[in-house]
């Protein structure tokens, strides 16, 4: 039996696996802006969503809170966000320079997709990507 197959059927190692395979190839394309991909979507989502609260794009990214903080206070460090706190509530904004940088965030994020898509299929990639997503989601209310 093949070494790979041993664990083919291994929810864990399957997605682990998948999760390397595309967080290189989302490293790669992301490079393009000079950010690692999730910095690039906690920016993306901060210019759609001006003065979010960190516990809800904590909540959107699927991340725990004290990961949205150190992300924030990183992007805050290279002027791409600019947090604002009232009392225990965290508020992060977007700054001129992340606004600039959107567009060009986004066709990273299009460039992965077409990567992908030209690999798997178009037809495929959407089907993953929605079944994953909607995995993520059961599993993370449990």
């Amino acid at each position: 039996m093949n070494d790979k197959a041993s664990y083919c059927n291994c929810l864990y190692y399957a997605s682990n696996a998948l999760a390397r395979i595309v967080t290189k190839m989302a490293e790669e394309e992301f490079s393009a802006v000079d950010l690692a991909p999730s910095y690039a979507f906690v920016v993306m989502t901060v210019n759609k969503n001006p003065g979010i609260h960190a516990g809800e794009l904590a909540e959107i990214m699927m991340l725990t809170p004290s990961t949205v903080t150190r992300l924030a206070d990183k992007l805050e460090s290279r002027g791409l966000v600019k947090k604002h706190s009232e009392g225990r509530i965290t508020m992060i904004y977007p700054t001129p320079a992340s606004v600039e940088l959107n567009e060009a965030i986004k066709a990273a994020w299009y460039k992965l997709y077409l990567r992908v898509a030209g690999i798997l299929g178009e037809e495929n990639a959407r089907m993953l990507t929605g079944s994953v997503f909607q995995s993520a989601i059961k599993l993370a209310s449990k």
